[in-house]
């Protein structure tokens, strides 16, 4: 239960006598309005659904628990949401309408740097704090907003994470010096910057690798045989994709159709999703490498422990990185509502921009840097898929809780049996 010295959060002080704003926009001065978009419908609409997922159980969680303090007074929250179907204009609309038609006091952000960034310059100009659990190019965030903040570290420390754990099977004498590279990327600031992320890994050790194929491709790209064919005559050690689930599960058809056996195998953060294996066959996508925000093996005790038990309970199975971002997101926004006493948008966002808070993510601390332009850093995960449908973290050790292995059906040259 929430009392005077700690709130909801895990955040000492935060609920401070403080005169109770009007709020932005006055309208609903009985509870405070969190509105968002979300793909629910379309080629996203599993990805969305999981943040719809996220935002609903935090919600759930603090109006419970008595709603989120403001000032003197515990007020409810209310979730709104539109679908974007993953549409610009949609998204843009979309937003323009929480604010105008819905009465939203702040905004949640939708899925992907390129819907965010649309939403984000209507956050701009309305002057309301905007979180975004779904962007993490970090390119995005170097346009220095003021009202843009967001959970998901960049992607470059994705691609730091999964170098981090191929070097360590370089170091064992599992892969060879240097190392062939297959690397490709969708067209998009989340694709250049895994691309850069990389490319910097290589730099430190430029004897250890060797990119033998460095590829782009358009966002929900038709085709993908011709890139395939590439990486089957590059005879690789490594390939390393960076694309959204639809790509992904398209790209990694073609792979198994050309019969392609690759000692590592990552799509970057995708991999481990539950359509994935029941499109393609869960033994053809074993030891596929994904690097990832969060995953469940941490919640056994805490923070963690209550919201995997509370995704549980709800949902009635395990959540996923995705649930655990919008979660993170909801419990952001709340945290500044708190630290700011006040509904009034400004000084929230303030608060934002200055918060510490508790978190369930692998740092334990979350917070938004004006260095980092207002997003959130820590460790990725890197955990990979096991013929058994486990998926244990692999990377970085001290969180791992298996070795993780090179794919054993694999050898350079060595057609998939």
């Amino acid at each position: 239960m929430i009392n005077g010295s700690r709130s909801i959060f895990g955040l000492a002080g935060l609920g401070a006598l403080v005169a109770l704003s009007a709020g932005a926009t006055g309208r609903f001065p009985d509870e405070v309005r969190l509105g968002g978009t979300l793909p629910l419908s379309g080629g996203e609409a599993g990805t969305g659904a999981l943040f719809r997922e996220g935002y609903e159980l935090a919600v759930e969680q603090a109006n419970r628990r008595g709603g989120v303090q403001v000032g003197e007074k515990r007020l409810p929250v209310k979730l709104i949401l539109r679908d974007d179907a993953s549409d610009k204009a949609a998204g843009v609309s979309g937003a323009e309408g929480l604010l105008a038609d819905d009465g939203a006091d702040f905004l949640l952000g939708t899925y992907n740097s390129a819907m965010v960034e649309m939403q984000s310059i209507v956050a701009e100009k309305q002057g309301v704090p905007y979180m975004a659990g779904g962007a993490a190019a970090a390119e995005l965030f170097a346009k220095n907003q003021r009202y843009l903040f967001g959970v998901p570290a960049p992607v470059k420390m994705l691609a730091y994470a999964e170098m981090g754990w191929i070097e360590e099977q370089q170091t064992a004498g599992r892969l060879p010096k240097p190392a062939r590279i297959a690397l490709m990327v969708e067209e998009t600031a989340h694709g250049r910057e895994f691309r850069t992320g990389v490319l910097k890994s290589i730099e430190r050790s430029p004897s250890s690798w060797k990119v033998v194929l460095d590829e782009h491709f358009p966002l929900n790209a038709k085709d993908f045989r011709p890139l395939i064919s590439k990486v089957k005559e590059a005879a690789v050690d490594v390939y390393l994709a960076d694309v959204h689930v639809p790509d992904f599960i398209a790209m990694h058809r073609e792979y198994l159709a050309a019969k392609l056996c690759i000692s590592v195998v990552s799509y970057g953060s995708r991999g481990s999703e539950k359509e994935a294996a029941k499109e393609l066959g869960a033994e053809n996508v074993a030891y596929v490498l994904s690097g990832v925000f969060w995953n469940d093996q941490l919640g056994s005790k805490g923070l963690n422990r209550e919201f995997v038990d509370g995704f549980r309970k709800k949902y009635g199975r395990n959540p996923v990185f995705y649930n655990a971002l919008a979660y993170e997101a909801v419990r952001a926004m709340l945290a500044g509502i708190e630290a700011a006493g006040s509904v009034d948008r400004e000084k929230v966002r303030a608060a934002l921009a200055a918060l510490k808070m508790e978190t369930i993510l692998p740092s334990g601390t979350l917070s938004f840097p004006a260095a980092y332009g207002q997003q959130a850093h820590y460790p990725f995960l890197v955990q990979q898929n096991q013929p058994d449908g486990s998926l244990p973290i692999v990377y970085p050790g001290y969180l791992a809780t298996a070795l993780g292995k090179l794919d054993p059906r694999c050898a350079r040259g060595r057609p998939r049996q």
